[in-house]
């Protein structure tokens, strides 16, 4: 992936990152640190890295960490990182949902750009709430919706906007994994006991988890905005307390329809993410498993493979590739090219230029209808699968 200034004497330097969560036994703390660091952009120098301070101590000093820039909590963090001449400068947040909003605040209200995993919160209210913080702040909103980064879907969406689908009809989407088809979080699995805890998760289990991404991907290729949805949810594991599958009809403004389909007791599924787009012209078919490909179909012709920085992709695609075409990018490169969106977004913001139009990264907006999406979702299903406005 290009990055502007890499390979000269004026590079940027790098971004001074703290991280709230992401301690030991944290699954996607890892992942947020390996794509901070895989285009040079950021350097890790601060943590409150877990809930009690032992562990967050003792998480600090496993990766590195000064012992004085290691804290017990995130706010104590934002309150001394925000005094300090070389304190931290962005944050990212990869905590359980229900600590994003409050979390998030405490560096936003200092000036502290925000990298935020999702969903953005664990209720619709507190979204709004984060919304408004984030309008009022200086600093920037980056929600890690990281399949937005995938060269191939960077192609899809530049296809749809370039007319090559003519007008969106259908959005078929989809999401299964089947590691909770069995009640894990009663053997007290850290990653699935949160996110089957509607205290920590919110309203929405595989919705709020995997859901989210399937719908976030659906209006990034298509830019279609969704007007309302039926949805028919189910728990499926005895005593789970939340959703474990989904299936949802939905209703894009202008007239396109879709169906999302998410659900973690698949069997035989692991991240079986996918989407096809259909339109008066064509269609489109993209699978985050074999994400170096993207299937084109014009009416009338013959299937066409386009593959990532080969024939037929176009410069969406080539802006967010790393390496010539044959060799394989997957999910580390794209969540690291959210990343390297982010600093060039802050780079851009520190001098006081305008942002190059050609950076996309997802929004606090992104992250708002994220939620509500689960809580129509919810809402449509406790009503027997009516049609909701979201």
């Amino acid at each position: 992936m290009a990055i502007e200034g890499k390979d000269d004497e004026t590079r940027e330097p790098r971004i001074r990152l703290g991280m709230v969560g992401g301690g030991a036994g944290a699954f996607i703390g890892a992942v947020h640190r390996m794509a901070a660091r895989l285009d040079d952009q950021f350097e890790l120098v601060a943590g409150a890295l877990s809930s009690t301070p032992e562990k967050a101590i003792a998480s600090g000093r496993d990766l590195g960490l000064d012992p004085a820039r290691t804290y017990g909590s995130y706010k104590e963090m934002a309150i001394r990182e925000a005094r300090l001449k070389n304190g931290i400068e962005a944050v990212s947040i990869v905590t359980p949902n229900h600590v994003h909003y409050d979390a998030a605040k405490e560096f936003l209200r200092r000036g502290i750009h925000v990298i935020c995993d999702k969903p953005l919160t664990s209720n619709l209210a507190d979204a709004k709430k984060l919304r408004k913080a984030a309008e009022e702040s200086d600093a920037l909103f980056i929600l890690t919706h990281n399949y937005t980064g995938y060269p191939m879907v960077r192609q899809a969406r530049e296809m749809v906007q370039n007319g090559d689908l003519g007008k969106i009809r259908i959005v078929q989407v989809e999401y299964p994994q089947d590691w909770l088809t069995e009640a894990v979080e009663q053997t007290g699995a850290k990653q699935a006991v949160w996110r089957t805890d509607p205290a920590q998760s919110g309203a929405g289990g595989s919705t709020g988890d995997i859901g989210t991404h399937a719908y976030n991907l659906a209006s990034f290729i298509t830019g279609l905005t969704l007007e309302s949805l039926a949805a028919d949810l189910d728990t499926f594991v005895e005593g789970r307390r939340l959703d474990d599958n989904a299936h949802v009809l939905l209703r894009f403004e202008g007239g396109a329809k879709g169906m999302l389909w998410c659900s973690q007791v698949a069997p035989g599924h692991e991240n079986g993410l996918k989407i096809r787009v259909y339109g008066t012209k064509g269609g489109i078919e993209w699978v985050q498993a074999d994400p170096n490909y993207l299937w084109f179909t014009p009416f009338g012709e013959s299937k066409r493979l386009i593959t990532r920085a080969g024939a037929g992709s176009g410069p969406a695609a080539a802006r967010v590739s790393r390496i010539p075409s044959g060799h394989p990018e997957g999910y580390l490169e794209a969540f690291a090219t959210i990343y390297t969106e982010a600093a060039r977004a802050i780079n851009a913001k520190k001098k006081g230029v305008a942002l190059d139009k050609a950076v996309i990264y997802p929004t606090v907006d992104d992250g708002v209808k994220g939620v509500a999406f689960v809580e129509a979702c919810v809402a449509s299903s406790k009503k027997n699968g009516a049609w909701v406005k979201v």
